[in-house]
Formats: C-alpha cells, structure tokens, sequence
C-alpha cells in the first residue's frame, strides 16, 4: 500500500499543476507528450495548402507514440491500436501522422541517435502508414523489441497484475495515497447512482460471460491522479463487485470526464454533441476492442465516458532507442494508425489518399517534404518551449525550497 498521504477535492487542482510541471520537465519526450496544445497552436498556424487534405475521418487527435499499444477485446483477442481518444474528431488524418511522426522523432532525438536517423525515421512513418492504407502494414513479427514485449506481458498478465499495478494490493478496496485521492460524498453518491443505471449494468456484466442479470455493487471508488494532462477534470477509479457467491467477480472501471475537444475537426461534419458519445464513436471506428468496451453517461452534470480496466491494456513505453529500433518502430506503429484510419475509408479513397500524401517527396529523401518540415519546426519549437518550461519550474521550485526554510 502506498504510504503516500491522499489530497483532499479542494487541493486536487493546485497538485495536479505541480505534478504535471514536474513530469513535463523530466524530458523533452515527456513534454512534447504532455504538450497536445501546443501542437494544435502549430497547426492553427499552417497555411491552407501547407498540408495535404485527407477524407474526413474519426482521427486521434493526440497520436504520440504512447497513446499506442495493447487493447483486448470482448472476445479476448488482443491487438495493438488506439487507447486514448479523448480528443478524437472527425478532422484531417494528415494531424495524427504528424504527431505521431513528432513524438517518435523526439524518442529519438532523446535517445542520442544520430541527426539524420530522424530522417530516416519518418521516411518509415510514411512507407508504414502507406502499407497499412494497401492493407500490407507490418505483422506483430516485425514490431521492435519494446512492442513485442509489451504484447507477451499484455497476453499473460491477469487480475492479479492489474491489481497489483492499479492498486497496490489484491483486496478489495482501492488504496489512497499518491495515486488515490479521497472522494467528497456528493462525488460518492453521483458514482453509486452513475452504476445502477441500466446500460452501466450491462456494461459491467458484459466481459467475462458474466450473468446479465447478477447483481453489480460499488465496492469502493476514488480519485485517481493519472496521468496529469487532463488537468481539473474528473477522473474516477470504482471498483465493482459482480454477482455473488462461486460466481462473485470484481472489476475495475474507469470514469473520466469529456470535455470539447481541442483538436481541430472538418467543418460540417456531423458529431455527437455530448463530449463523452464523441469519444465512444470515435473510439468505435479507430479502435473497435476498445470502443465496444466503452460507454457514455451523466455523473450529475458532468459528460463522462466509461470502460472496464483489463489486465491486458498496457502502453507501449518508448524511452530509449537504438537505430533499427526507431526504425521499426516508425514503421510499425505508423501501420497501427494506418490501420485505424483504413478500416474507415473504401479503397478508391484508400488509393486517392495514398497518392496525396506521396507528394512532394525529394530525390534525397523519401520523405514528403510537407512531413519534413513540419516535425523540423514542431521539434524546434517544443525545444524552446521545454527549456522555458524547465527554468520556470526551477524558479518555482526554488521559490518553494526558500520558503520552506523560512517555516523552519
């Protein structure tokens, strides 16, 4: 159990800065991570024409390499693809290549690879992302070492694991500390009422074989500081007891909050005007093990999506590289989200979108020179604003330490 001391509703904001500062200053990975709007500020930037035009499609909208990795299925089957769409929209599909481009170039450039090795890098990002649009992209064979180890760990992980790692312990209680805030009584009852909803029922009874009709209680719930990027919204760990007796289960869900998306999305364009129905549609199309898992609902005012945690949903943690495996990583998580935007396409505009984005490639580089630049200027101006970031949180951290002494 962790002998961290849980924080109280009224002080959850003012942590959460300070943590989400600290984690973004350990790396420029980790900011460029942590920094999604910052990305939309470049692309609000960029000229009409400046990027290619793709069909409007269900998007991630924040596609860096670790909202990537292994999901399971209702069924069991388990598969690399989307696992975070919060800012999911119906927009150009041309934003998560790039994003997703930046973050495995900044992987690399953290990894103290050579400068022309992130050439090399989107050149694979682009030949994956194409070979996904043929349906050819790469086999779980062909991933790096970091992916098909966290697959092997993703098949035979089991609730003793998720509860080791998401709670600390394997009773049935969720621990508070440093993960794990307390929870106000009107945030608890809301949680009580949210899970006796009939589609909520269903939803917690609908993995495992679980009987449709046995009976699903609130064992315990709290707030869970996870993450940090979403800072001020709700997010709700609740542990469920499910059915009784032999039959008697437990699972642990996940509710979080959806607010409008930042991302920028195709005009006229259709959506859902409830946040969390957005994000549940477009986790449908992108990552199908994922969105049949998922739901939307009301915690009082609040629009908040649901899913039930498996042991078999992990990241893919890309933190140091070597050159052959940056470049099968380009390549195969590249395919994932090629995958994910092909399923939504027929195949006249799978080949008409192929061929849009082989414009403009170079003698010298098989890389279009749209995706060039924009990863060169987003890398350098996420490196100014991290080393912004870094001094002012050295500032702030040093104004912290002085007036601790003076306590004292």
């Amino acid at each position: 159990m962790s002998s961290g001391k849980s924080v109280r509703p009224a002080d959850r904001v003012s942590v959460l800065r300070l943590r989400q500062t600290l984690k973004m200053a350990s790396s420029a990975h980790a900011y460029v991570r942590g920094s999604t709007v910052k990305f939309y500020e470049w692309l609000e930037q960029q000229k009409r024409g400046t990027l290619p035009e793709g069909p409007p499609i269900w998007i991630c909208g924040d596609c860096h390499a670790g909202n990537l990795g292994p999901v399971a299925a209702l069924d069991g089957r388990i598969a690399i693809q989307i696992r975070d769409l919060d800012q999911t929209v119906i927009g150009n599909p041309a934003h998560d290549i790039i994003r997703l481009a930046l973050s495995l170039a900044t992987a690399s450039r953290g990894s103290d690879l050579p400068g022309v090795t992130t050439a090399h890098i989107l050149e694979q990002v682009i030949d994956g992302y194409r070979a996904a649009l043929r349906q050819d992209a790469d086999a779980i064979d062909d991933a790096p070492k970091s992916v098909q180890l966290v697959m092997r760990k993703s098949v035979a992980r089991s609730w003793k694991h998720l509860a080791e790692e998401r709670l600390e312990n394997r009773k049935p209680t969720i621990p508070l500390g440093t993960k794990f805030w307390a929870l106000s009584r009107s945030e608890r009852a809301a949680i009580a009422r949210l899970f006796q909803t009939p589609g909520l029922r269903h939803l917690a009874t609908s993995l495992k074989s679980r009987d449709d009709d046995a009976p699903v209680e609130v064992t315990d719930a709290a707030y869970w500081m996870k993450g940090c990027s979403s800072l001020g919204l709700l997010r709700f760990a609740v542990l469920l007891t499910i059915g009784s007796g032999k039959k008697r289960d437990m699972a642990l869900m996940d509710v979080k909050e959806a607010v409008e998306a930042a991302a920028p999305r195709y005009p006229r364009q259709k959506m859902p005007k409830d946040q969390a129905e957005r994000v549940v549609e477009g986790a449908m199309h992108l990552s199908p093990h994922l969105g049949k898992r998922m739901m939307a609902g009301k915690l009082d005012q609040y629009s908040v999506f649901i899913r039930e945690l498996l042991p078999q949903d992990l990241k893919v943690e890309i933190e140091r590289l070597t050159v052959p495996d940056a470049m099968k990583a380009a390549s195969f998580l590249a395919g994932v989200v090629g995958k994910a935007h092909a399923r939504q396409m027929d195949e006249a505009t799978r080949k008409r979108w192929s061929h849009e984005l082989d414009r403009h490639r170079s003698k010298s580089l098989d890389a279009p020179s749209w995706l060039w630049s924009s990863v060169v200027s987003l890398i350098g101006s996420h490196e100014v604003a991290y080393l912004d970031h870094c001094r002012r949180y050295a500032t702030q951290e040093s104004a912290r330490q002085k007036a601790a002494r003076s306590r004292h």
